[in-house]
């Protein structure tokens, strides 16, 4: 039988082992969204001009068309192209098996509304934000983009691009109060776990991509 005195002891050691935890997470993402803040922009007007726009794949839906997210996403980035703001569009996103092709999506709709098909780049392993800012720099040579994106999303792929090589400014699209409250709690929930992950990512193992050069996609 282990002594009360042990007892008692981890009986305020595990409450107060939690709330450092918590504590220290919550801490950790206001850094990052600290140390991006100066590079967060949600006005087209006041994002600087850029070789490019980085797009992040925000899913698709079963009958091939974007979802509202995604849709937003690239509906700023021609925005900006259109503004002159940007020469080129990088569409990033997962195309891992035949039926799932994010980029493709993201390409006729920005072709859809005039950007000519020479001005889009499409990389098909952006699997994640990590990924997609890693390859941006080591495949496709990118040393300056805006990140467009949603604004929750924003810090963690302002930093991530940044601590990777990119000279990134993001361009926000809004979230809360147009998406239903229960949509952005869960979203919201999951990117404070994942700032975490990027921290961990960009500052400790640095590990490569799944593809660490060109990626054609698998086509259906």
């Amino acid at each position: 039988m282990l002594p009360k005195s042990f007892i008692f002891q981890w009986r305020f050691a595990i409450p107060l082992l939690i709330l450092t935890s918590v504590l220290t997470s919550i801490a950790l993402n206001y850094y990052v969204r600290l140390a991006t803040s100066k590079y967060l922009r949600t006005d087209l007007a006041e994002v600087p001009a850029k070789p490019i726009a980085i797009v992040f794949g925000a899913g698709i839906w079963e009958d091939g068309t974007p979802t509202p997210m995604l849709a937003d996403r690239v509906q700023a980035a021609i925005d900006l192209y259109k503004a002159g703001r940007v020469n080129k569009l990088l569409m990033t996103g997962d195309n891992s098996s035949p039926d799932y092709n994010e980029v493709k999506v993201m390409q006729e709709y920005a072709e859809k509304q005039g950007v000519p098909t020479q001005d889009i780049t499409l990389d098909y392993a952006g699997f994640s934000t990590y990924e997609s800012c890693y390859r941006a720099k080591e495949v496709f040579g990118i040393t300056q983009a805006v990140l467009v994106t949603q604004n929750f999303h924003l810090p963690r792929a302002v930093y991530t691009c940044r601590q990777l090589g990119v000279e990134a400014i993001g361009l926000g699209t809004p979230d809360w109060g147009k998406f239903r409250r229960s949509t952005m709690v869960r979203y919201s929930f999951r990117e404070f776990l994942a700032v975490l992950k990027a921290l961990w990512e960009v500052r400790v193992t640095r590990p490569k991509p799944t593809f660490l050069g060109p990626f054609e996609g698998i086509k259906s």
